[in-house]
């Protein structure tokens, strides 16, 4: 394994992170402790998660995924020896079945947080995370901002952060981090905190071969403010393994839950196969090609990778060993200019 660190901290985590999602959908229980154990085992030290996993999100699992850590935690007896990360839900009429009030008020964080420590069974979290902004921008697949004239929002930026200092100073969290955002809101929260408050630590979206989006303007504030990039979807809900190329396979993500398939327009397969093909030419998967480059992104802090079978988690945690040589990287370059983020 290899380790970075959290920026501007001592806190020292794999580039690999754990992400969880599945458990408690696609994964039971006992696989997602036998993910943990492996996982640990092979040098893992950092895992993610979020209050409203299990995915797809619904009343009948949500928090499913923290009670699920929050198990292993307490059978290990190994908190210590973890970097956990969790996520506070944005607004959403989808997530309604969360709480009432969804958003980052005082009254929403206070209960999320209170109620994701209690299933994760810690007293603190390293890492807690906004996962998507209350105002109205471009996230999840939308490729640009479109304005709304008739928006609501309120720049809140520094009460937000008022609020999780609050939590900083009680021990309850020990720093912070955003998710799916944008390069406007993440100079926001690091202008509050060249003024004193909290500073936001990182920034957790998707990236991968098809969606590069955060190049285009993140990535420059990343480098100049000290910000950590943690990228989610690096094999595009499994799209850069390959395996949708012939066919949906029966219980991959996107067959059991076809409204996954923002990786899946006919620009995505094109590049896909276009990728696939420097792959084999190369004598690797596919599924490690996608995950090397991402890992030695030089703004990545860890990369966030997901399975639902130790098989596939053996083979994406592998690929740490994997290094890309110029040429491969070249090619890579040469599809993306000619296809450049069909999965945005």
């Amino acid at each position: 394994m290899r380790y970075s660190y959290l920026p501007t901290t001592d806190i020292k985590v794999s580039k690999i992170c754990l992400g969880s999602m599945t458990w408690g959908e696609q994964n039971t229980p006992k696989e997602g402790h036998e993910q943990l154990d492996y996982a640990i085992d092979r040098g893992v030290n950092f895992i993610d998660t979020a209050e409203m996993y299990a995915v797809p999100g619904k009343p009948e699992t949500q928090g499913a995924t923290e009670t699920i850590i929050g198990d292993w935690l307490a059978s290990r007896k190994n908190r210590s020896e973890v970097v956990l990360a969790s996520k506070v839900t944005g607004p959403s009429p989808t997530f309604a079945h969360i709480r009432e009030n969804l958003g980052f008020s005082k009254s929403a964080i206070d209960d999320a947080l209170h109620k994701s420590l209690k299933r994760l069974q810690t007293d603190y979290l390293d890492l807690y995370q906004l996962h998507w902004p209350e105002r109205n921008t471009n996230f999840f697949g939308q490729r640009g901002y479109t304005h709304k004239p008739d928006e609501q929002w309120e720049d809140n930026i520094a009460a937000i952060l008022d609020r999780l200092d609050e939590h900083i100073k009680a021990g309850k969290i020990r720093h912070i981090g955003l998710s799916n955002e944008s390069p406007f809101g993440v100079m926001r929260f690091v202008e509050e905190a060249r003024k004193g408050k909290p500073r936001m630590l990182t920034v957790q979206n998707p990236y991968n071969l098809l969606n590069r989006k955060d190049e285009v303007g993140l990535t420059e504030v990343l480098h100049r403010e000290n910000l950590g990039h943690l990228p989610y979807s690096p094999l595009g809900f499994g799209q850069l393994t390959g395996k949708y190329l012939d066919g949906y396979p029966p219980n991959a993500r996107v067959t059991l839950f076809p409204n996954y398939n923002r990786y899946h327009s006919d620009n995505g397969f094109k590049a896909t196969r276009e990728y696939k093909a420097i792959a084999d030419a190369h004598d690797m998967s596919l599924t490690q090609m996608a995950l090397a480059f991402v890992n030695d992104r030089p703004f990545v802090t860890a990369n966030i990778i997901g399975a639902t079978s130790l098989e596939q988690l053996k083979e994406n945690i592998d690929s740490i060993d994997v290094r890309l040589s110029p040429e491969i990287l070249d090619q890579i370059d040469q599809v993306h200019a000619l296809i450049p983020n069909p999965a945005p």
